[in-house]
Parts: C-alpha cells; sequence; structure tokens
C-alpha cells in the first residue's frame, strides 16, 4: 500500500508527564501471541549503507520475533519490494516532496553529496514532522481500534527529530518506543578545521534543537528511549534516564559476516580503511602513521570508498612514496566488502567523529582487530581484548600513536590471534540482528507490563 497525499503540516505539544515505562498495560495480556508493532523507519533500505541499512535491518530482523508492519519513505519501496517482505508488512508513505527539499538545500550549502552530513541532518530534522503526520492520517484511526500493541520509530536515529506521534500514542494508550538514537558527539577541539572543511555550517547550532516543536514532548511521552552511545545518554536530561535503555544501533548480518577463520598471518601485515573518503575520517593520519612501514615492507594498506578526499590522499601516497603499497579499490557493494575487508589483519579507523561505526563490527565480526580513537561509537563496540582504542589529542598524537600500535603489531603479528578471537566471540554474542531482535524484544515487554526489570545493555562488557 503506498499513500500518495501529501502532509501539509507539523505538531507536537507538550502536557503531563507519562507513567514511566514498567506499569501494567490493560491492552496487552500476557500469552504467546506475537507483538503486534508498526515500526516507523523512514530511512530503511537494504542496498544502502549506515542509517538506511540499520532501520532496514532493524526492520527484518524484528519481523522473525513480532508482527511487524514497517513504514517507511515511498524512495525506499522498489528495493524494499525486491528485497522481499516475506513476514512482515510494508506500506511506503509520500514525504519526498518536504525530504527532497531538504536534500537539495544541503546539497547547495554543502556543495555536494559526500559532505556536510550534519547540515543535510539538521535540515531533514526540521521537514521529518511532515512524514510523521502522513503517518497519522494512514494509522491513527487503526491505532485508535488497538491493531497495535506498540509504536517503535528506529530511524531518523538523530536525537534532535522530534516526534509528533509521541504524544499521540500516548493519548490513546499505546506504547511509543524511540531510536536507538545516537548523536552529540562533538567536534575535538584539535579538530575544528575539519567542521569547516566538512561544511558543517549548523553544528554550532545545535543546541537550539530543544526549541523545536515537539522537542520536550518527544521525551516527555516516550515510553522508552533507546540510546546509541554515551554521547546520547549524556545529552539526556537526567529526568527521563529512567526510561533510558542503552542499546547500540548496530549489529552484523550473519548472512553477509558468517562465523569464519581470522585472516591468515602474514608478512606484509595487511591494514584495511572502509568508509567514505571525506576529511573527518582521517584517512590521511593512517596513511602517514603507516608510510615508514609501508616503505620498509611491512605493511600494506588497503583503502576501502570513494570520495572527495580520494585525489588527495593518492597525491599524498605519492608525496610519501608509497604508492607500491597502497590500494584504492573503490567503492565496494554489500556483497564485495566481505571478501575485501577479510583479506586484512586490521582495520585502521581514525575516524574524528564518529556516531556508530558499524564497519567496525564488521571488521571484528571476520576476526579484523580494529584500531579506533576513544571518541564517539566506535570505541563502545570494542570489548578488552578485542582491539585497540587509543586515546583521543592531537592530529600529531594521533599519527604518532597509530604508528606505534601498528608497528608493535607488525613487529609481533601473532599477538593478533588472541585479539581476533576475542573480537569474534564478542561480535557474534551480543551484535547479530538476531541478538539485537532479542533484546529490542525485551524492552517490549518491559513497557507492556510483561518485565517488571528495565533491560540495559553496556555499551562495553567491563562496565
Amino acid at each position: 500500500m503506498t499513500a500518495d497525499k501529501q502532509p501539509i503540516t507539523t505538531g507536537g505539544q507538550i502536557g503531563p508527564e507519562l507513567p514511566l515505562a514498567g506499569e501494567m498495560n490493560p491492552r496487552v495480556p500476557a500469552g504467546a501471541r506475537q507483538l503486534r508493532v508498526l515500526l516507523l523507519a523512514e530511512s530503511a533500505n537494504p542496498k544502502l549503507y549506515s542509517v538506511s541499512l540499520i532501520g532496514w535491518s532493524f526492520a527484518r530482523a524484528l519481523s522473525h520475533v513480532a508482527d511487524v508492519h514497517l513504514v517507511s519513505e515511498l524512495r525506499n519501496r522498489e528495493d524494499i519490494l525486491a528485497a522481499g517482505v516475506a513476514g512482515m508488512e510494508f506500506t511506503a508513505i509520500n514525504n519526498r516532496r518536504w525530504q527532497g527539499l531538504a536534500w537539495n538545500i544541503a546539497r547547495l550549502l554543502r556543495g555536494g553529496t559526500s559532505l556536510g552530513w550534519s547540515t543535510y541532518s539538521g535540515l531533514a530534522t526540521l521537514v521529518y514532522p511532515f512524514y510523521e503526520r502522513e503517518v497519522w492520517r494512514v494509522f491513527g484511526s487503526r491505532l485508535k481500534r488497538g491493531e497495535f500493541d506498540l509504536v517503535h520509530r528506529v530511524t531518523p536515529n538523530a536525537p534532535v527529530t522530534p516526534s509528533l506521534l509521541a504524544k499521540r500514542c500516548a493519548d490513546i494508550g499505546v506504547p511509543f518506543v524511540l531510536g536507538p538514537i545516537n548523536g552529540g558527539v562533538p567536534w575535538p577541539k584539535d579538530f575544528t578545521h575539519l567542521r569547516r572543511a566538512e561544511r558543517d555550517w549548523l553544528s554550532p547550532l545545535r543546541g537550539l534543537s530543544r526549541y523545536l516543536p515537539g522537542y520536550t514532548a518527544t521525551r516527555r511521552y516516550a515510553a522508552a528511549i533507546l540510546v546509541g552511545a554515551r554521547s546520547a545518554l549524556a545529552e539526556m536530561p537526567e529526568r527521563y534516564h529512567a526510561k533510558c535503555v542503552r542499546l547500540s544501533e548496530n549489529a552484523i548480518d550473519l548472512d553477509r559476516f558468517p562465523r569464519c577463520a581470522p585472516p591468515a598471518l602474514a608478512k606484509p601485515l595487511r591494514v584495511a580503511f572502509v568508509g567514505r573518503l571525506v576529511p573527518l575520517k582521517g584517512v590521511d593520519m593512517l596513511i602517514e602513521a603507516a608510510a615508514p612501514l609501508v616503505r620498509q615492507g611491512q605493511v600494506n594498506l588497503d583503502i576501502i570508498g570513494d570520495g572527495p578526499e580520494l585525489p588527495r590522499l593518492k597525491l599524498l601516497c605519492e608525496k610519501l612514496g608509497i604508492t607500491g603499497g597502497v590500494e584504492f579499490p573503490g567503492w565496494l557493494d554489500h556483497s564485495q566488502i566481505t571478501g575485501r575487508l577479510g583479506r586484512a589483519n586490521v582495520l585502521g579507523f581514525p575516524s574524528v567523529r564518529e556516531f556508530g561505526g558499524g564497519v567496525v563490527l564488521e571488521a571484528m565480526a571476520l576476526g579484523v582487530v580494529p584500531i579506533v580513537l576513544d571518541h564517539g561509537g566506535p570505541a563502545e563496540l570494542i570489548p578488552p581484548g578485542g582491539g585497540f582504542v587509543l586515546p583521543m589529542g592531537s592530529r600529531a598524537s594521533l599519527v604518532h600513536q597509530f604508528g606505534v600500535t601498528l608497528a608493535n603489531l607488525a613487529a609481533a603479528p601473532e599477538q593478533l590471534r588472541v585479539l581476533a578471537r576475542c573480537a569474534q566471540d564478542h561480535v557474534h554474542q551480543h551484535y547479530t540482528w538476531a541478538a539485537k531482535a532479542s533484546q529490542v524484544l525485551e524492552v517490549y515487554d518491559w513497557v507492556l507490563g510483561r518485565r517488571a526489570d528495565k533491560p540495559n545493555y553496556s555499551f562495553t562488557p567491563h562496565e
């Protein structure tokens, strides 16, 4: 079913506080029936990456443990239908006029499609309520009739994006679950120049988001808020922490990342990077750190991805005299990533402002040991003994730390066996989509009063 009527306004009101999740909900008696979930994922696409892939993966995983009706944006319809919606219902909502307007304005401000994602997210936040208004037009009467046990908004995962449905669901007694939300990672003080290079014009104004219509009401009326990282929890007002559940938004697809033997240890050590080649990813720091080892034949680099930084990175390799030890295969399809990344022994991921870092989980699933910075989401995915988390510092200090870490691994690669095994065990136990679906189902049981204790999933095992 596709709804073609264009929404025309936005909403979100503030009222009295809701009771905390965990209280009994008489609408849903305990029993064996699968829960009926209206799953909102404005961004959900099996062919894309990042948030869109997360939205689709959540829907597919939850469809195995609940009766899911996925609601996404019309732009995703063909790809979703091509992937197959067996096991769930699906509705496409047409919000292309407003979403397209945000996209085009952001493109003008950022000078292309690869930079300034914070700018686009900010503009998309302003037009998103039109999507939820249309969702209410299509599903409001069904929600009032009790056809769904709860509503769960998975995407957008930006913490500043308000929801007009939170209060409307509360008014009719249907719990509204938000998240996992993620974001709020500040630009490191030594890298404000990268914010300008990324054409991120809106980050300095981010504090104004609390004045958006519906911003406070979303938190007040949500039955549960899934927070994907410490930064997102830190931004949440203390009075709402009782309804917050810590749950990362990322997981691995076992069809693409099955349990396998870690990459063979051989010389030279193979180090890979995977991601958009944009300034904030810090790929130039990885190249500079590895350059002496590449010249000595101890390390080879595989820079997997594409973006506006690609020409500059290739010139840097020429300047450093390491072109023979660095490969740039470009952007790879989902089906190609596993084989290419699986050749590496180490994932070098020096991104200075990363919210989720799903590629870190994918690398660990393959037995590729990650090196990340202690700033943002990636550091929270790595268990003790499963990788390296380097303290944030100046550019020079990060280049030095990466260089020392790579040199130590190149000199004693056998230590990678234990690290790889720990990383794989951690991911396959806690970060498969099946595990994620089970965790979310526990949250559903909590908000519906089927369990008394609030689930809590630590960001790292030692917490």
